[in-house]
Parts: C-alpha cells; sequence; structure tokens
C-alpha cells in the first residue's frame, strides 16, 4: 500500500476523482443562481464548468505521466496550450463583465466605444497566447515583435493619409458626444442617429437612412439637438399685414403654437416681431423629430384662427366660405330655434358672422367663459372632460344646428373643452346680442338651460363610464 501511494500518479489521480464531481457540482449550482438572476457572468461560469476545469483535470493527469509522445505530437504541451488559451477567454470575459458590462450609465467605462475594447481583447489574445508558446513550447516571440514593430511603422508611414480620418473618427468614438437615438444636426443635414460602428454613423431623416463617415464628423462642427439645455425649439417665420397690431399678432400665433400635441409641456412658446411684419415664432418641441409635422400643423391651424380674429395672414383676409351673405342664409335656417321672425332676420345678419375651424382645433377651451353662442353649420366636434390626474373622456359629439357656447349667457367658464374633429364651420352670435335676443324670448332662455342640464348629465355618465367620481360644484358646468 505505501507503494502505491508513492507513485507519482496516484495523488494526482485521487485529487482529479475526488475534486472533479465536486468543482462540477459546485460550479453548475453557481451558474444556475447567476443565471436565474440574469448575470452576465453566468456564461463565464459556463465556460469554466464545461472547458476550463475538465482541461486543467486532463493536464494534471498528463503531468504526472511518462511524456506521451507519438511521433512529433506532445500531448502535454498541446493540452497546455488549449488550457492556457482557455484560461485567456475566462480572464478576459471576467474582466469585460466587471468594468465594462457592469459600468453605470454616464461613465467613463461605459462611454467607451465597443471597437476599442475588441480591439484591445484582440491585441491582449494575441500577446497571452505568444506568451503561453513561448513558455509551453519554448518559442522565440522576440523576434515576432521586432518584426510587428517594424512592420506597423513601415505600413502607418505608407498609409497614414488613409489612416488618419479613421483614427480621428475611432477617436470621435471614444469621446462619444452622441448616442443611439440622439439628434445630429450635420452639414449633410439633420437626423437621428439609428446606429453607430467604427466607419459611419446612420442617421434617420425624413428622407432615408444618411450614412455620415465618423472622420466627416470629426473634421466639421455638428449639433447633438438631444443634449441642449433646454428643450429643442423650432422657429417658423410668419408674416401678415403692417395694418394688424403686433400684440395681437404675438397673441393669436403663441396661442395656435401652445395648443400642438408636439409642444413641449414645460415650455411656452415665444413670438418677436420682425421688419417688414414679419414674427418668428419659436416653438419648444418634445424631441427634434417632431419639427417637420408640429411646423406643417402650426401653419394649417393658424390659416384657420388669423381669418377668425381677422388678422390678415401672408396678407390676406379673404375667405368665400364665411362671405357675408352665407352667414345671413345660416341666421335665416336657425331663425325658428332662436324664436325670430322673417323680419328681423336682416336687421341681425351684420351682426353675426361665419368662423371656420381645422381638424383638431379646439373651439372652446376649458375655463373659459364663452364670447357667444356658436351654431354648428357644418362639420362635427366633440366634448371632453379631464379628471384631476389629466385623463381625457369624451363626453358627446356635436352634429349641424347644434349650439356650442351655452354658458356665454351666464358668463361662465367650463371644465370641458370643444375639440373640431373634422372642418369645422359655425355662426357666431355675440354674447351682446344674445343678451337681446333672450331678453324678448325667454322660450331661448329655457331651452338653453335645458341643454345645460343635459350636457351636465351626460359629462356625470362619462365619468361613472369611466369608473371615476364626478366633480362636484362648478366645475361641472358644462354646454
Amino acid at each position: 500500500m505505501s507503494d502505491l501511494l508513492r507513485e507519482p500518479w496516484f495523488w494526482p489521480a485521487a485529487l482529479v476523482i475526488v475534486g472533479l464531481p465536486v468543482v462540477l457540482l459546485v460550479l453548475t449550482e453557481v451558474h444556475a443562481a447567476l443565471a436565474r438572476r440574469d448575470n452576465p457572468a453566468a456564461r463565464i461560469v459556463l465556460l469554466l464548468r464545461n472547458w476550463v476545469v475538465p482541461f486543467g483535470a486532463l493536464l494534471l493527469l498528463l503531468l504526472a505521466q511518462v511524456r506521451l509522445v507519438t511521433g512529433d505530437v506532445d500531448w502535454i504541451k498541446v493540452t497546455a496550450t488549449i488550457f492556457g488559451f482557455l484560461v485567456i477567454l475566462v480572464v478576459l470575459n471576467g474582466l469585460n463583465v466587471a468594468v465594462f458590462v457592469t459600468a453605470r450609465s454616464g461613465s467613463w467605462r461605459q462611454r467607451i466605444p465597443k471597437i476599442f475594447v475588441d480591439i484591445t481583447r484582440l491585441v491582449v489574445i494575441v500577446i497571452c497566447l505568444a506568451v503561453v508558446f513561448a513558455v509551453v513550447w519554448g518559442a522565440d516571440i522576440g523576434g515576432l515583435f521586432t518584426a510587428l514593430g517594424i512592420g506597423s511603422i513601415v505600413i502607418g508611414l505608407a498609409l497614414q493619409n488613409a489612416v488618419g480620418p479613421l483614427i480621428s473618427g475611432l477617436l470621435l468614438l471614444f469621446e462619444q458626444p452622441f448616442r443611439i437615438g440622439d439628434w445630429l444636426r450635420t452639414p449633410e443635414g439633420k437626423g437621428k442617429v439609428v446606429e453607430v460602428n467604427w466607419r459611419a454613423i446612420h442617421l434617420d431623416t425624413a428622407n432615408g437612412i444618411r450614412i455620415v463617415p465618423n472622420a466627416a464628423l470629426a473634421g466639421e462642427s455638428f449639433v447633438n439637438l438631444s443634449r441642449a439645455s433646454s428643450p429643442y425649439e423650432a422657429s417658423v417665420i410668419v408674416r401678415f399685414a403692417t395694418d394688424d397690431p403686433p400684440e395681437q399678432v404675438i397673441a393669436l400665433v403663441t396661442r395656435v403654437a401652445a395648443e400642438l400635441p408636439q409642444r413641449h409641456p414645460e415650455s411656452e412658446p415665444s413670438a418677436v416681431p420682425l421688419e417688414k411684419a414679419r414674427y418668428e415664432v419659436g416653438i419648444p418641441l418634445v424631441h427634434p423629430g417632431a419639427e417637420w409635422g408640429a411646423v406643417g400643423l402650426f401653419r394649417r391651424r393658424l390659416w384657420y384662427a388669423a381669418r377668425r380674429a381677422q388678422l390678415h395672414l401672408d396678407r390676406d383676409l379673404t375667405d368665400p366660405a364665411t362671405a357675408p351673405e352665407l352667414a345671413r342664409v345660416a341666421l335665416a335656417h336657425l331663425a325658428p330655434r332662436l324664436y325670430l321672425d322673417e323680419a328681423e332676420i336682416d336687421p341681425l345678419a351684420p351682426r353675426v358672422r361665419l368662423q371656420r375651424y381645422g381638424a383638431g382645433e379646439v373651439v372652446q377651451r376649458a375655463q373659459e367663459v364663452p364670447d357667444g353662442v356658436r351654431y354648428i353649420v357644418e362639420g362635427q366636434a366633440e366634448m371632453f372632460a379631464t379628471d384631476e390626474q389629466g385623463r381625457v373622456l369624451r363626453v358627446t359629439q356635436f352634429q349641424k344646428d347644434d349650439p356650442l357656447g351655452l354658458t356665454s349667457l351666464t358668463r361662465q367658464g367650463i371644465a370641458s373643452q370643444v375639440v373640431a374633429t373634422t372642418d369645422l364651420t359655425v355662426l357666431l352670435l355675440p354674447v351682446e346680442l344674445l343678451d337681446e335676443i333672450v331678453e324678448t324670448r325667454r322660450a331661448l332662455a329655457r331651452d338653453y338651460g335645458r341643454e345645460i342640464d343635459n350636457r351636465r348629465e351626460r359629462t356625470f355618465e362619462a365619468f361613472v363610464s369611466a369608473g371615476l367620481a364626478p366633480p362636484s360644484g362648478s366645475r361641472l358646468i358644462a354646454y
């Protein structure tokens, strides 16, 4: 028995027989625990269990035996080389997880581009393999490194004009002045960064994907629109007539811009008068990609709003659809609802006017006292209520001949708002005219009162249908 214990192969074999199953079992449990938590170190443990530990055990057994040489093959050196390569992979992957994968957002480790990490990993692998071959096989690697150094100098001098821009681009990636999802304005145009690689970045523009070489960005100035200290602001130039009061124009354009769905909720639009009755309107947006849609919608809505305000956008106030003769026709159609005689139509016609709203425009704003009653001549509108959490509830829809703004007679605002769902034409009866009509027609006042109560009930129903408690008191005034 003592002779067996003195055999050179006994203790290595015993260690492998007893220790290998235990180590594999422990690594299996560790891998399962890491995998359940989606820990990136799980694949490193899997590499240890499946490759490094078995090859380490095999190398230990081979080292305890007489040198196994079959012809020109030294299996101990072959196994040692493979084991060394696997150890290198484990160490590099472990460093990658510890330094880069688990890096906090915004740290210098997270900002290093992947191309630099890959290049460094390749260089380290080559150096470590050279050391392994020098230790295991006794290879002379000094000459190899000398040749590589001289070759690199020669190649660098020959390709300095071609490699220079590439290095500039890689340094730009290392600095990381932009990330995936940022909006850039470059000399070639504006777009959203959708891909970044070692050669170029890909910008998603309104006209497709634009490929911009990194070297071009490194040599030119560009603007990262997504890293501004304030929301991105679209600039629009509009022109009115010189007779239009600037304060009225500024109030109009800022109100139209404020109601755009693309506007940033924490910033307000602005307007500055320029020469020749032009105005520059600044519209803060939720992100730069919304500029195209926001500017187009702003110009469409401003056309309607300017004519309702009787201001001369582009020095023009003409709108055949709101001509005075058409307003008289609409008033004659509504005369029975207003309890008007035919003889009263012509005297009252100059005091009413037609107005038009574009689809999506707000006809009546919440908490705003209406300036009169508007009867729908053409189109559709909807009334919406808003709860305390800001959720929007649909209350009812309005069709032709339905009145809007009934609380103008009581000088009360409402908690709801009315929005045009299609192009909308309404006949406006100013509140001063309504006061005169209602004074001699009590039936009209009763009609308005019943309709206000009806819309109040519809608002109640909208809250109940949404599982919410209706607001109490004056907040529920609806028209």
